[in-house]
């Protein structure tokens, strides 16, 4: 069942099972985003032994942690959070396409939603801006999760 709320559709998660792939990189706002992440399963009723929480080293191990997860036919939905900040070099590119990339392709092999909890951003300041609060990724890519388990 769902249910607008102020814009927010609000979806009745009591049976749902959640993973969540964190990144430990640029765990300052990879941290604040798992924290909005769980505040919206929280909002719809996703119960906190239905959700299990996995740490990977950066972003680009994301989707492989996905693809596990996936693989275990455990869950309705997974979320995967992470953040990718430009640097001088061209490795900004490289990390955050084929995260991209990785999680897209988990997601239609195993036909299950994946929320793209991963900033990339041009500053430091810029990804603090979407890990915090109501702006953050992390309660976006739930949110978003929680929808398609929903159609």
């Amino acid at each position: 069942m769902q249910r607008e709320n102020n814009k927010k559709t609000i979806i009745d998660g009591k049976k749902f099972k959640i993973a969540i792939a964190v990144s430990k990189f640029n765990s300052d706002m990879t941290e604040e985003m798992l924290g909005g992440a769980l505040e919206i399963l929280a909002e719809n009723g996703v119960k906190k032994d239905n959700i299990k929480i996995v740490w990977v080293p950066g972003s680009f191990e994301l989707p492989l942690a996905c693809q596990k997860l996936a693989g275990t036919k455990k869950f309705d939905g997974i979320i995967a959070i992470g953040c990718v900040i430009r640097g001088e070099t061209d490795h900004y590119h490289y990390i955050s396409g084929e995260t991209a990339r990785g999680i897209m392709d988990v997601m239609l092999r195993h036909s299950i939603s994946v929320g793209f909890g991963v900033i990339t951003a041009n500053t430091i300041e810029q990804a603090l801006a979407r890990s915090y609060g109501e702006n953050s990724k992390g309660r976006e890519a739930a949110q978003a999760v929680l929808e398609m388990i929903a159609l």
